[in-house]
């Protein structure tokens, strides 16, 4: 299934600080000795967000320094001419999405359990930036802006975009709501997140 995920540092830096939890409970579960549902949900989780990290835009050009000097992505405009925050529609596998859902799920129940001696096993802030994560990739992409999109997605060299004013009444839509499952909770957060989205 496509998701749009955009280019978006406030998404990227949740989706990023999820890794070294997943691979520090996945450790401690191993090196436990005994094989477990939950070493196994963990592990089928790690594998799915490397997937999905994969497939995050502009990933690539992140971590890599750009040698040959040409422009990684695209650039979106609206019908008036005004530059918008790309957005990048991804082919996320549902089993990946299921893998990710069951450790959310997973994480939240040990929450839920009344705490036990030595360190915590799930912390509030690791399971809301899991779930606002999830959130935003479950988040159904609206139709008519995904065939604005195609070319983007087809992985053909795109230099912009132009939306109608059509799609581009759904693509603001689209962004209120990122912004709104990322940064909700903190006034200031939200308004500086917003700020990325002119």
């Amino acid at each position: 299934m496509y998701v749009l995920v955009p280019d978006d540092p406030v998404f990227f830096a949740k989706f990023q600080s999820l890794e070294g939890p997943l691979l520090s409970r996945l450790y401690r579960l191993h090196s436990e000795g005994l094989e477990s549902d939950d070493e196994r949900v963990i592990a089928d989780a790690y594998d799915s967000w490397v997937q999905v990290l994969l497939k995050l835009p502009l990933w690539s050009q992140w971590h890599t320094p750009a040698v040959t000097g040409e422009r990684a992505g695209y650039d979106l405009y609206g019908p008036r001419g005004d530059q918008l925050t790309s957005v990048y529609p991804i082919e996320v596998a549902a089993v990946d999405l299921g893998h990710l859902t069951a450790c959310l799920d997973l994480f939240a129940a040990a929450q839920a359990k009344p705490p036990q001696a030595g360190p915590p096993e799930s912390g509030d802030a690791l399971t809301d930036a899991f779930r606002r994560v999830m959130d935003v990739l479950l988040l159904p992409a609206p139709e008519r802006l995904l065939g604005a999109l195609r070319h983007v997605a087809s992985g053909e060299p795109v230099a912009s975009v132009t939306l109608p004013a059509e799609q581009e009444a759904e693509y603001r839509r689209f962004c209120e709501e990122i912004v709104t499952i990322l940064s909700s909770g903190d006034a200031f957060a939200y308004r500086s997140h917003r700020a990325l989205y002119p």
